[in-house]
């Protein structure tokens, strides 16, 4: 194969994942153009690139599931090359032909390729002749009670769009419905199949990277088990616990598979690996991976180094590097664990992890997290010589990092890393369905936090007048001085002058620093102020967020009984069939469906009654705490 040079790549993506293929293509001295949205107009991509071509609108159907526009943005940039990272049009195969038929080069696989794994009946036929075990479809329009439970799963794509596990025949009609509905939105393909679910198993996948002269690398394993909404959380390399040959047999179904379909670029193929160590196929992405990072760390890789210069026409070395060590990934998402997962939105005040650890990330400080994409802030990933200290490494950056502006899963994460299941390398699919109340319970009282608060909004500023700044802090009786603030639903009241803190001494405070002497130990809270809430992060008592009261009134305080609120900005996608004013209702029937940050979420009747009022219509755009809809409860009999 002729080897053709690449001078100008552009990366139709958005968020981390463009980042990190501009990182590399600067290195290697490549020109990097980027596409945008509207609401992605100064996005952290947009500002890392040479150049950015707008594509208009917000919705992702309208603008990077556009390929035409896409097309059109490259050769109105003068890129030679596309890289689709992953997610919207990476596994397009329809995508990979327009940008080859425009003279263009594609940084991936053949769109055969693509089609052939794409299509999940010839994909499974492939790793047939390894000798691995695959789950086989179940027709949802003859399923009996015998094949539940059942998962549904969209044929497009990936990152657990269209996924819902059934276990009531009555509940299947409804899952379908609601699968094809969010496939179509994230995919532009509606088409769905089922399968047996299997329970407590494990996600296990193989990293493939092959070239067009015949070499095809199996890189490790990765277990990606630790899932929340059939979505990976924690991921790690290689996958703890596996037992030689059932390695041996999942690296030479992967190659396999590969080798089938003249495979190019990089992909990843995934396993079930049930509980007593059975292995099952379950796909093979056609694209680099979220997860990447883990394997590039233990094999001392660049995999998108490695992706353009196969997409020049480069050939492999025979073998690839030995593997050393272990690394561990966590996605840190701008959501609520503790509330069914819910994506937050707003400003992302500050975004500071400990060095140590890689981070990959789509945002910096001041940056807005918008409701039209994926809630995830950052990757963040520690190596180490074993998988207990990249275990504890990662856990310590993250029980470190200052996030401030959005509720996040950062807690949960750490909680995670350091509960006992996922310590001894057991962790299965189904951890976050056993554990999930545990791991967001209440964090420890906030007293120290809002004392630390309440100092640091006292001090003086360093640059105050002289007068200001002698006083310093005593701890003696005078005229108390109180604030009150809230934290997780608690009101703490502190008096900070005199302290009045039993076994509690103030040693410094500054607006943005304060120590404190507690029993005889000294902690350091780092402080951070805006307009509605303070920050406090403390290495020993965790990460606070504060509101000073009064706090804002929240919409529910102000409403009716039986109003349903949008718990989110975003869009109604679904409303229930034939629901209008004076439609009877159940409790806990869904009624409407808002499409936020690439989620589907249900909005359902909190009692039994009748339906009063209808706001919400399908399309439509509501902000958070709109009034959708009120249910009049009925009396008791």
């Amino acid at each position: 194969m002729t080897q053709t040079p690449l001078h100008r790549v552009l990366v139709a993506n958005r968020g981390e994942i463009a980042v990190r293929v501009f990182r590399t293509a600067r290195a290697l001295g490549l020109t990097t153009v980027a596409v945008h949205s509207d609401p992605d107009e100064h996005a952290l991509h947009v500002r890392e690139a040479d150049a950015a071509v707008r594509l208009p609108g917000a919705a992702p159907a309208d603008t990077y599931l556009r390929g035409d526009l896409i097309v059109e943005a490259a050769l109105a940039a003068g890129a030679d090359a596309v890289h689709p990272g992953y997610g919207f049009l990476s596994e397009n195969a329809a995508f990979a032909r327009e940008v080859q038929g425009a003279g263009l080069v594609w940084i991936g696989p053949s769109p055969e390729a693509i089609e052939a794994m794409a299509s999940k009946t010839r994909a499974k036929e492939l790793v047939r002749a390894a000798g691995v075990p695959l789950l086989d479809p179940v027709d949802p329009a003859t399923a009996t009670a015998a094949d539940l439970p059942l998962l549904l799963k969209a044929a497009a794509g990936g990152g657990g769009r269209g996924m819902r596990v059934v276990r009531d025949l009555d509940a299947l009609p409804e899952a379908l419905e609601g699968a094809r509905a969010e496939a179509r939105s994230a995919f532009g393909d509606a088409e769905v199949f089922a399968e047996p679910y299997v329970e407590r198993g494990r996600h296990v996948e193989v990293q493939v990277l092959a070239d067009a002269h015949g070499t095809v690398w199996a890189l490790g394993t990765r277990d990606c088990s630790l899932q929340r909404r059939h979505q990976k959380v924690i991921e790690e390399a290689p996958a703890p616990g596996l037992p030689e040959p059932l390695r041996t047999t999942l690296h030479e179904a992967a190659v396999a598979a590969a080798r089938a379909v003249s495979y190019r670029g990089a992909g990843t193929v995934e396993f079930l690996v049930t509980a007593d160590g059975r292995p099952y196929f379950l796909e093979m992405n056609t694209r680099l991976q979220v997860e990447h990072p883990v394997t590039e760390a233990v094999f001392g890789l660049d995999l998108v180094a490695l992706q353009l210069r196969v997409a020049e026409g480069a050939a492999l070395p025979l073998t690839p590097p030995a593997p050393t060590g272990h690394a561990v990934e966590a996605r840190l998402y701008a959501e609520d664990p503790a509330h069914d997962w819910r994506p937050q939105t707003g400003t992302l005040h500050t975004l500071a992890v400990p060095g140590g650890v890689r981070v990959d990330t789509g945002f910096t400080d001041g940056d807005t997290v918008s409701v039209h994409y994926d809630a995830m802030l950052a990757k963040v990933v520690a190596h180490a010589p074993t998988r207990a200290e990249a275990v504890r490494t990662l856990a310590h950056a993250l029980a470190a990092a200052r996030i401030h502006g959005l509720t996040t899963n950062r807690d949960l994460l750490v909680r995670s890393l350091r509960h006992p299941e996922f310590t001894t390398g057991a962790p299965d699919t189904g951890f976050y369905d056993r554990h999930l109340a545990a791991l967001t319970e209440d964090a420890p009282d906030a007293a120290l936090s809002a004392l630390a608060a309440a100092l640091a909004a006292a001090a003086p500023a360093p640059d105050a007048p002289l007068a200001a700044r002698l006083g310093g802090w005593r701890n003696v009786r005078s005229q108390p001085q109180t604030r009150r603030y809230t934290c997780a639903g608690t009101e703490h009241e502190v008096q900070y002058h005199p302290v009045d803190h039993p076994g509690v001494r103030v040693l410094a405070a500054a607006p943005d620093r304060v120590t404190l002497e507690v029993d005889g130990v000294r902690h350091v809270f780092h402080v951070k102020h805006t307009s509605n809430e303070v920050y406090v992060d403390s290495a020993v008592d965790g990460a606070r967020t504060l509101t000073p009261v009064p706090r804002f009134t929240d919409p529910q305080d102000r409403t009716e009984p039986g109003s349903l609120l949008a718990p989110m900005p975003g869009t109604v996608v679904r409303v229930a069939e034939g629901l209008a004013p004076g439609s009877p209702v159940t409790a806990g029937q869904p009624l409407l469906w808002l499409e936020a940050m690439k989620m589907e979420h249900r909005i359902l009747a909190p009692a039994s009654g009748t339906l009063t009022a209808l706001h919400a219509a399908t399309g439509h755009q509501v902000e958070f705490g709109a009034l959708l809809a009120v249910v009049q409860e009925e009396p008791p009999a």
